[in-house]
């Protein structure tokens, strides 16, 4: 089989989600099985160039996994003519200057989210590239979720009926980092370094709703602040500026109402640390990472309140188990495979800049609502 390499410049992955998710279980996971297959029989193979601002880091990631290319000079990379994708895990305020770079270099870009720090700026990368002609991705991995890939199945199996509503809770206990190290950055918690658990989740549960629910029309937020004080990587106590907790309405297309919470000072009582629940006219689903269990009309109890006596139902056993009936592989993988054939053979690719621009612009209103206490209408964006 002729193997076709592919170029990719890999910016930012001294950091946990560039090293961990996107190097480790994504790009080196695909050389190790060969590469992407394509429809004519070849295969993509991915050529790493890692770059960074640490070279001490630099040299030991590509001495861990055996790799010879990399970098600290941004610049002279993208200057290659075999590199074709520029890839940006970088903290969000380093993004967009990055990304732009690589737009003038004529690479096609794939980005984590968020694409930008405000709407304008995301929708203006967006209109360069394309006027540029590069393509372009950015990372909406919770799509390939097994818990809400079969919670898609049961969607486009009519399985609920009319839908209702969505109720999601999502976060766990990040430690302040005094007595206990925290296992998040620091940076999350200052919003003068774009930390905050909106930038970070509301772009999230805009692929999500849409992609399964409807677009989302407007939101209702309110904010806050639980931890106001946090210990950094180097045992300095600073005061937290970003938000680390969001309680969030979203009124979608169809009138589906989504209620979602986000936190990071909430002890997890569920069964996986983010939960869907999607009521409908015929059924409803409860939807974690990997699970997804259903109750049909049919089945469904009838419960009655009376406050004076002991529950006696186990609720949860009467939920039946989805069954997997496919092999689940890791999602950020997943698209990472379809964002390749994309650049290789042109396969379409939906997840692109501008609806990138779209998560951007939900995590803004929602700041917006919150800061004002109103709902906001949310409008439709194009270029």
């Amino acid at each position: 089989m002729t193997r076709r390499s592919i170029g990719i410049i890999v910016n930012g992955v001294t950091g946990r989600m560039g090293y961990r998710q996107h190097l480790v279980r994504s790009l080196l996971a695909i050389r190790e099985s060969g590469g992407v297959a394509l429809p004519d029989g070849t295969t993509a193979w991915p050529h790493l160039v890692l770059v960074g601002r640490s070279e001490t880091k630099l040299r030991e990631i590509a001495e861990r996994h055996g790799l010879d290319d990399w970098t600290t000079d941004l610049t002279a990379a993208l200057a290659r003519d075999d590199v074709q994708v520029y890839f940006d895990a970088q903290v969000t305020q380093q993004r967009e200057k990055a990304i732009r770079q690589a737009i003038e270099a004529g690479k096609h870009i794939y980005t984590e989210k968020p694409l930008a720090e405000d709407t304008a700026a995301a929708l203006d990368l967006a209109r360069a590239a394309r006027a540029a002609g590069v393509r372009t991705g950015v990372v909406q991995d919770k799509l390939f979720l097994p818990g809400l890939r079969k919670l898609k199945r049961l969607l486009d199996g009519g399985f609920f009926g009319q839908v209702l509503s969505v109720r999601g809770e999502f976060g766990y206990w990040v430690f302040e980092g005094d007595w206990q190290a925290a296992q998040r950055p620091s940076w999350n918690y200052r919003a003068e370094d774009g930390g905050g658990i909106v930038v970070d989740m509301f772009p999230h549960w805009h692929y999500v709703l849409a992609e399964l629910f409807g677009e989302v029309r407007a939101v209702s937020a309110t904010i806050a602040t639980h931890v106001p004080r946090r210990v950094d990587e180097a045992g300095r106590s600073y005061q937290a500026t970003a938000d680390d907790a969001a309680y969030a309405v979203f009124e979608l297309a169809g009138g589906v109402i989504a209620q979602l919470n986000s936190s990071w000072a909430v002890r997890v009582y569920r069964d996986e640390l983010v939960e869907f629940q999607v009521d409908g006219t015929e059924g409803s689903a409860v939807a974690g990472l990997r699970r997804c269990r259903v109750q049909h009309r049919a089945v469904t109890p009838k419960p009655v309140w009376n406050p004076d006596l002991p529950v006696t139902e186990d609720f949860r056993s009467q939920w039946t188990e989805v069954p997997d009936n496919e092999d689940f592989d890791n999602g950020f993988k997943v698209q990472w495979e379809a964002f390749l054939r994309h650049v290789a053979v042109g396969e379409p690719f939906r997840w692109d800049f501008l609806a990138g621009a779209r998560g951007v612009q939900l995590a803004e209103l929602g700041l917006v609502s919150a800061r004002e206490g109103r709902r906001v209408e949310v409008p439709e964006l194009s270029l």
